[in-house]
């Protein structure tokens, strides 16, 4: 075991994609044990993708690809300004509020940042705001983003935990809304900023409602139908790649160069999140016969950690593996080490997967290592200490919430519960 985690730290050190250095460290951990056959990296590979869930994958990335045409995010954001940028804040609290919008479409925190950042930081350097400022409210409001179901990150969890996908999106909802909330409480008492934007009158904020109807319609019917038992998350996705098709033609912004483009963007993203998925599977597999989940949830027994002590340890591991390792890799990395220990611990599977998902919004945006935030920094033009400095005390709010949802479980469980989707 000792073996595949020096093999996987020299991969990550030399550049090696993270699929293929997963993959390969847990091959050379295969091989450094006796009597073990390397066939099992072929059949743990296939065995690993071979799932009608993970069809799931591929058609929510196509569905967010399809739906982040420019004409979606302005119709969102525009209805996002007439519902809340007259109050204090003016157009920070315009990117949370369209960021909630957005990411119910398109289930990706690094697309949600790129599409709201690249109409909102221009806004907000028009009207003003410092370009730092412009782009930390965007970063943190895409952190909070992740929380809104669709949610790749709670598909690829669901998927490779064997927990309820549609459990894992209600129960994104409420800590969704407070984080939110707590974000547009921050930027109300920090106060200072360009005025706020005029307010729009009732019939204004209808005539924006209904043109982001097609937008906003997308996650009502996928969160619809999987609760109503209408369809699976699977089939769910399927639905959203037809609606997204619909909804592109309907406002005339579906081209076939932009829907060719769509698909190779979705066939890379989906190659590159399936290929992890197996690496991850053969690293389970190896780590499940070393049992080491046994022996570190005995250690944390041994200790006297317990389960808080082991939910706080978590967030440390969190931030700083996914902040390394983009998200999604690092929770592969960790699904097969610490969901066993949580189990063994009774935590909650679902509020687990919760609190990962929670933190990885956190993760992806922590300077200088967040991928998300070069994303939001290139738009913005600010430089990397200006946007970190701006960043710091929503990352701070946004840790409060974390630490919030992770030792409160009803916060997360709540609403599964009401809709019969949890025990």
């Amino acid at each position: 075991m000792i073996g595949a985690l020096v093999a996987f730290a020299a991969f990550v050190a030399l550049g090696v994609p993270i699929a293929f250095g997963i993959g390969a460290a847990a091959a050379i951990g295969l091989w450094l044990m006796d009597g073990v056959p390397l066939s099992i990296v072929a059949s743990r590979t296939f065995g690993a993708i071979d799932s009608f869930t993970f069809l799931a994958i591929p058609f929510f990335i196509l569905a967010g690809e399809l739906m982040e045409t420019g004409g979606i995010s302005r119709r969102l954001i525009a209805l996002a300004t007439a519902l809340v940028g007259h109050v204090r804040g003016g157009l920070a609290n315009v990117t949370v509020v369209a960021m909630m919008l957005f990411s119910g479409v398109s289930g990706s925190t690094n697309a949600d940042a790129a599409a709201v950042g690249s109409v909102m930081i221009p806004s907000m350097r028009q009207k003003g705001w410092d370009p730092a400022r412009a782009g930390a409210v965007v970063a943190a409001a895409a952190g909070m983003g992740i929380l809104v179901p669709p949610c790749l990150t709670m598909v690829v969890y669901g998927s490779v935990t064997n927990t309820s996908i549609a459990a894992l999106f209600a129960a994104g909802l409420l800590p969704a809304v407070v984080m939110a909330g707590a974000l547009l409480l921050h930027i109300r008492l920090e106060g200072a900023g360009p005025a706020p934007e005029p307010r729009v009158p009732l019939a204004g904020r209808l005539g924006h409602l209904r043109d982001a109807g097609l937008a906003l319609g997308l996650p009502v019917i996928i969160f619809g139908g999987i609760l109503g038992g209408a369809f699976t998350p699977t089939e769910a996705a399927v639905v959203a790649v037809a609606y997204a098709v619909l909804a592109g033609m309907l406002h005339r912004e579906l081209t076939w160069p932009f829907f060719w483009g769509a698909l190779v963007r979705s066939g890379i993203a989906t190659g590159a999140v399936m290929l992890m998925i197996a690496g991850a599977n053969i690293l389970a597999w190896l780590l499940t016969v070393e049992q080491v989940p046994q022996a570190l949830a005995a250690l944390m027994t041994e200790t006297g950690g317990g389960r808080i002590g082991f939910l706080l340890f978590s967030l440390v591991v969190f931030v700083v593996l996914f902040a390394l390792l983009d998200g999604i890799p690092g929770m592969l990395m960790i699904i097969p080490v610490f969901v066993p220990i949580a189990k063994e611990l009774g935590i909650d599977p679902l509020h687990y997967g919760l609190v990962m998902t929670t933190v990885m919004g956190i993760a992806l945006f922590l300077p200088p290592l967040g991928v998300g935030l070069y994303i939001v920094l290139g738009i913005s033009g600010s430089s990397l200490p200006a946007i970190s400095r701006a960043l710091a005390p929503y990352l701070l709010t946004m840790s409060v919430v974390a630490v919030v949802v992770t030792l409160w479980p009803d916060l997360a469980l709540l609403l599964p519960r009401l809709m019969g989707l949890h025990g």
